[in-house]
């Protein structure tokens, strides 16, 4: 079982307040699928000006497409620039005049982002605007000349330069597109920046938040959850391989009743907290996802994307509850929204193998129930705690050991600015673990 809490400080400019020029909001979710899965995730996400890399993240309408049949995972090996589905409102001078903290963020979260290559973009971008604008400028000046009384030579002289301006515009406005493109690639895989408290280092120099309980001593040989779901035909993975593939299971028996049992208890008591239920779509445009800090068609994804479309399965439910109210207003005096929602998950979990990852651990398809908050920017830390809070009660309610853990720089993920785990102890696995298996 595992928890972490995740802090991402974004700039939604679309999803605007009557009052205040800016949200905030955090997720949370308690993953009760598979059996017996408890996964939380909480999300904070409140914006500052100069947090830059998500600006505008719920703008821009996506455009209706068909949903067509295929659907795949990333090609591992592909290195072919992906296209953004949406442009970002990056604050490039802002990244330009904090270049050293840029750097030092991006180095500390081992991002491989480019920040040489965003700046010198951006230069480019910038020179290519001056010389388009000063050619539109000169065009202007010929049309208006065209306008008065002129000599047969002097108007064909001014249509030739007028030609030749107008060959020149099409030319640089081909390449400012293509440097837009670019510069939205390169900037958009920099990292958010980072809470100053954040342990920084690898998964090892992650901090103790909080220690719950201790291991369970038995009398007897224990076993993990894949011997008891065969011994008791709790589950079926042949058969699910056979009709999906590997990492696909089926629920059988008592098992099916303990997760909607497990899910139903976990909403029902996150309602209790004022959540308003919520079921979401499991289908999402390309750019909501991108919006909320992921690259669906990036090369390390693990997002499972439609073919032929610009639309994605959801990796996890922050991702529709975080574009429900894009492009609205929302009135300040609405706030908070507070919403705990069930959905279906798909990621593709590439790379995930071995006896740490068998039976029902790192699977392509769970459930999963998730808390969301959007808050004013300044109530988010203690709608953070909160959420914790909630989530580690819901662990304890479960008799569960487990440790919370301040995750470590490297260990945030691109879009987080602050993240917590939560990991229970695994008595068939030896071992603390994300996700609750035995």
């Amino acid at each position: 079982m595992g928890l972490h809490c995740c802090l991402t400080k974004t700039n939604f400019q679309t999803l605007k307040l009557a009052t205040i020029p800016c949200s905030s909001s955090f997720s949370s979710s308690v993953s009760l699928s598979p059996l017996p899965k408890i996964r939380t995730i909480a999300t904070i996400s409140f914006p500052t000006p100069r947090h830059f890399l998500f600006a505008r993240a719920f703008s821009s309408t996506a455009t209706q497409t068909t949903i067509p049949p295929a659907v795949s995972a990333p090609a591992k090996d592909s290195n072919k620039a992906v296209k953004p589905q949406w442009k970002a409102a990056i604050d490039f001078k802002w990244i330009r005049e904090n270049k050293e903290a840029v750097a030092t963020n991006i180095r500390i979260r081992n991002s491989n982002a480019n920040l040489e290559l965003v700046l010198e973009l951006y230069d480019k971008l910038l020179n290519v605007q001056k010389e388009v604008e000063r050619l539109r400028a000169e065009r202007n000046v010929v049309a208006s000349k065209m306008k008065g009384k002129l000599e047969p030579s002097e108007r064909q002289k001014l249509i030739e330069e007028g030609k030749n301006l107008k060959e020149g515009l099409v030319t640089l406005e081909e390449d400012l597109l293509k440097l837009t493109d670019e510069l939205q690639k390169e900037a958009q895989s920099i990292p958010n920046m980072t809470h100053p408290d954040v342990p920084v280092g690898g998964e090892d120099a992650s901090t103790l938040r909080n220690m719950v309980g201790e291991p369970r001593k038995f009398s007897f040989p224990i076993k993990d959850h894949a011997q008891l779901g065969k011994d008791l035909d709790l589950f079926d993975f042949d058969a699910a391989a056979e009709i999906s593939g590997s990492k696909f299971y089926y629920l059988k028996n008592e098992a099916v009743l303990l997760e909607m049992g497990l899910v139903n208890w976990a909403v029902s008591e996150v309602m209790k907290r004022g959540f308003t239920p919520l079921t979401t779509p499991e289908i999402v445009r390309s750019s909501v996802v991108e919006k909320c800090g992921f690259q669906p068609r990036g090369t390390n994804t693990q997002v499972y994307s439609i073919e032929g479309g610009d639309q994605c399965l959801i990796g996890t439910a922050e991702i529709p509850l975080g574009g429900i109210h894009m492009d609205s207003i929302l009135l300040e005096s609405s706030l908070p929204l507070k919403y705990v929602a069930f959905s279906h998950c798909f990621r593709t979990e590439a790379g995930a193998a071995g006896t740490a990852t068998r039976g029902l651990y790192r699977v392509h398809q769970f459930s999963k129930v998730e808390m969301f908050v959007l808050c004013r920017p300044e109530e988010s830390d203690s709608f953070h705690q909160e959420l914790i809070e909630i989530e580690e009660s819901l662990y304890s309610s479960l008799g569960l050991h487990f440790k919370t853990l301040d995750m470590a720089s490297e260990d945030l993920g691109a879009p987080a600015y602050r993240k917590f785990d939560v990991e229970a102890w695994m008595p068939g696995l030896e071992r603390y673990g994300e996700d609750l298996l035995s």
